[in-house]
C-alpha cells in the first residue's frame, strides 16, 4: 500500500511497527500517546536506561504524520501528543508547513531536529533529550515551548519568528562546535521570552533580537569558560523589562515571572563570563537585583549606549572585570554603594541619568567615590552630571560639594604654579562654591591687621593736613584693593610695619582675585 493510498483511506500503512501504528491512530483522534513505564528512573529521558523498539518510532514516520498524515476521525482534531517515546533518525521538517498541534513530553531524540524555515502553529517539547535543535528562520503562529529540555549540541533560532511566547525555563543547553549554546541573532518573539533557571554552557547569543513584552532570565546560570562572552546581546530590543534577578525555589518552582516573596528560598542569576548589552533598548527597566557576575580581568559587564527608563543596579559587586556604562541613557538610576566596582573598573563617560534612587546608605561622600572610581583620568563630565541631577532634585548644597570635588580633582592634573593657585582658591573661597568663607577671611585679616597697626609708629606724611589716625580704617584701606578710604599713603610706616602693610596689601589682592574668580565661575554656571 502506498503512502498516498493510506492517506486517502485512513488505513494503517503496512510498514508501521506496533509503536508507530499506535502513534498513527492516536494522531487521528488527537489523543495522547504515552509509552512511559511508570518507573521514574526508566522513564527519565536524560538517564542511561535504554529504551527498546517497543518505545521507538522512526523520525521519518513522525514527519509523514505531521506533513501528510491521515485525516482526523469524525468529530476529532488531529494532533501529535507523545510521551515517553524515542524518535530514531533525524526529524527533518525543514521548509515544511506543519498544521497539527505538536506536543512531546519526556521523549528522546536519537539525532537532531531540523526545522529551518518551517511554519508551525504551536510546538511544545517538554523535558526532552535532543542532540541539537536547528531552527533558523522558523515561523510559529503560537508558542515555542522548550522547558526542561536538554540540548547537547546547541540550539539555533537565528532570525526565527515566534508568534507569542518562547519558553526555555529550566532548559540545559550545551555549546555547539562554534562555542554557542543558543544562537538566536535577529529573532523576534511576539510576547515573552522566558528562560528562567536556564543552564547555558557556552555563549548565549541574542544579537539584534526583539522581544514584544519581557525577557526573563530569573535564576539562570550562564557559564562560558571558552570565550569572553556568556551573554552576547547587542542592539537587543525588549518592550518591557529585562530581568537578571532571582527565581524562587519551591514546589513547584516559582518561575511565574514575578519577584519571589520575602523569605522564599531563591536561586540568583549568575553569569560566569562577560555580558554585552550594548545599544539595547528596554521599554521599562533593566533589573540586576542580586545578580552575580563572575568575571575575569578581561571581561566586561557592558551597557554601552543602553537606553531604558530605569536601571536597577543592585547586583553583587564584581570582584574582577569592568562595568561599562559609557553613553548609556536612563531616567532613574536605582543603585547601592556595595554594587559598584572600585577604581579603574568602572567606566561611565557620557552616562546620562535624571534621577538617583539609592537603596540602603549611599551618602554624598560615597557618591563622590563612585564618580572618582569611574574617572581614572580627570574627566569633568561625570561630576557635572551628578551635580545637575542633585540640583534638579533640590539638593543645591550637595551639588556645590560635587562641583568643588571636581575642581579639586582637576587641580591634581595642573602644573605646580597653577596647583598652588588652586590651593589658594580652595582655602579662601572654595573655588567660589563657598562665598561666605571670603567674609570670614576678610574679617580675620582685618582684625589681625587692626590690632597690629594700633601699636605702630605712624608719623604723618603731611604734618599740616592729615586725617585722624585710625588703625582699623587703615587696615581696611590696605586690605581692599582699588577702594580708597583716605588712610593708605597718609602715614609713614617703617621697618617691620612697612613689611606688614605690604603683606596685608598682597593678601587683599589674592583674596579679591580669588573672590572674583569664584564669582565668575558662579555666574558662568548660572
Amino acid at each position: 500500500m502506498t503512502e498516498g493510498a493510506a492517506f486517502r483511506a485512513g488505513d494503517l500503512p503496512e510498514e508501521l511497527t506496533a509503536a508507530e501504528a499506535g502513534m498513527w491512530q492516536a494522531f487521528r483522534s488527537g489523543s495522547p500517546y504515552d509509552l512511559r513505564s511508570g518507573d521514574a528512573s526508566v522513564d527519565d529521558p536524560h538517564g542511561g536506561h535504554p529504551w527498546g523498539p517497543e518505545r521507538s518510532v522512526r523520525a521519518r514516520i513522525v514527519a509523514w504524520v505531521l506533513l501528510d498524515g491521515p485525516p482526523a476521525l469524525a468529530g476529532r482534531v488531529s494532533s501529535l501528543k507523545l510521551a515517553g517515546v524515542q524518535i530514531t533518525g533525524t526529524l527533518d521538517l525543514a521548509g515544511g508547513t506543519i498544521v497539527p498541534y505538536m506536543e512531546l513530553r519526556g521523549c528522546r531524540f536519537e539525532q537532531e531536529i531540523l526545522l529551518p524555515e518551517a511554519h508551525l502553529t504551536t510546538l511544545r517539547l517538554v523535558d526532552c533529550s535532543v542532540p541539537r535543535l536547528e531552527a533558523a528562520r522558523v515561523h510559529t503562529e503560537g508558542d515555542l515551548h522548550l522547558p526542561r529540555c536538554r540540548f547537547h549540541n546547541g540550539v539555533r533560532l537565528t532570525d526565527a519568528h515566534i508568534g507569542t511566547d518562547l519558553l526555555l525555563n529550566q532548559a540545559v543547553v550545551y555549546r555547539d562546535r562554534r562555542g554557542r549554546s543558543i544562537t538566536a541573532d535577529g529573532m523576534t518573539v511576539g510576547q515573552d521570552l522566558q528562560a528562567e533557571m536556564l543552564e547555558s554552557h557556552g555563549e548565549l547569543s541574542l544579537r539584534g533580537a526583539k522581544v514584544g513584552v519581557s525577557l526573563s532570565l530569573r535564576g539562570a546560570r550562564l557559564n562560558n569558560p571558552y570565550t569572553r562572552l556568556a551573554l552576547n546581546a547587542p542592539q537587543m530590543t525588549v518592550e518591557r523589562t529585562l530581568y537578571l534577578t532571582p527565581a524562587g525555589l519551591g514546589n513547584p518552582l516559582l518561575t511565574s515571572g514575578t519577584t519571589p516573596a520575602r523569605g522564599t528560598r531563591v536561586q540568583r542569576f549568575e553569569c560566569r563570563g562577560g555580558i554585552r548589552l550594548d545599544d539595547g533598548r528596554f521599554g521599562d527597566a533593566v533589573d540586576l537585583e542580586q545578580a552575580r557576575f563572575v568575571l575575569d580581568e578581561d571581561h566586561e559587564l557592558s551597557l554601552r549606549r543602553v537606553q531604558t527608563p530605569e536601571l536597577r543596579f543592585l547586583c553583587e559587586r564584581p570582584e574582577r572585570g569592568k562595568v561599562t556604562l559609557s553613553g548609556a541613557r536612563v531616567v532613574n538610576l536605582v543603585d547601592r554603594w556595595a554594587s559598584w566596582p572600585g577604581l579603574g573598573d568602572l567606566h561611565m563617560g557620557g552616562f546620562g541619568y535624571e534621577n538617583l534612587v539609592p537603596q540602603d546608605a549611599f551618602p554624598l561622600a560615597r557618591r563622590l567615590e563612585w564618580v572618582a572610581a569611574a574617572t581614572a583620568e580627570y574627566n569633568p563630565e561625570p561630576y557635572e552630571r551628578l551635580a545637575a541631577v542633585l540640583r534638579s532634585s533640590g539638593e543645591d548644597e550637595d551639588a556645590r560639594e560635587v562641583l568643588l570635588a571636581k575642581q579639586r580633582r582637576r587641580r591634581e592634573t595642573l602644573p605646580l604654579a597653577a596647583k598652588l593657585w588652586g590651593y589658594a582658591q580652595d582655602w579662601t573661597v572654595a573655588y567660589g562654591y563657598r562665598p561666605g568663607r571670603a567674609a570670614v577671611w576678610m574679617a580675620v585679616l582685618w582684625a589681625a591687621a587692626s590690632i597690629a597697626l594700633s601699636h605702630a609708629s605712624h608719623p604723618p606724611v603731611n604734618k599740616d593736613a592729615h586725617p585722624p589716625w585710625n588703625p582699623s580704617l587703615l587696615a581696611l584701606d590696605l586690605l581692599l584693593p582699588v577702594i580708597d578710604l583716605g588712610q593708605a599713603g597718609q602715614w609713614q610706616l617703617s621697618g617691620g610695619w612697612q613689611w606688614l602693610s605690604a603683606v596685608v596689601i598682597l593678601l587683599g589682592w589674592i583674596l579679591a582675585t580669588t573672590v572674583a574668580a569664584g564669582a565668575t565661575r558662579l555666574l558662568r554656571r548660572g
